[in-house]
């Protein structure tokens, strides 16, 4: 069973951005199914390693777009980024070094990235790239 499941409402108005945060609850909803069958630890390892790829290249992928339109509040942008791979590569640090990485402290920050980053900020720049053709 799937802890979150993908809506309209989550959508930011541009399709390639939805289709990689789809991606994000993926990894979510994996998570919380190894969870469920007592394996959590065992596949955090493989979340860290997607998670960090899925960080650099979403994030990257975003930047460019709002380097290439111009968009107004790319600084703030870039640093809420910038703080959620921090914080990724922090609990991937942990975990690699051996210290106890609670799968449930895992999936909580990832569902209030969702939360908080995707449906706040997120949604701020759906309608700037709209208005320049970009779906």
């Amino acid at each position: 069973m799937s802890v979150i499941e993908w809506q309209p409402a989550f959508s930011v108005l541009v399709s390639r951005f939805d289709e990689q945060h789809k991606g994000l609850i993926n990894l979510i909803n994996d998570l919380h199914s190894a969870m469920q069958r007592g394996e959590g630890q065992v596949i955090l390892g493989n979340i860290f390693n997607s998670l960090v790829d899925y960080t650099k290249n979403h994030f990257a992928d975003e930047e460019r777009l709002m380097e290439a339109n111009g968009y107004p509040d790319i600084s703030r942008q870039k640093n809420s980024h910038d703080l959620l791979l921090k914080r990724v590569v922090e609990l991937q640090g942990e975990f690699v070094k051996g210290n106890s990485v609670l799968s449930v402290t895992v999936l909580n920050f990832l569902r209030d990235w969702l939360t908080n980053h995707i449906q706040g900020e997120d949604k701020m720049y759906g309608r700037f790239f709209n208005d320049r053709g970009i779906f």
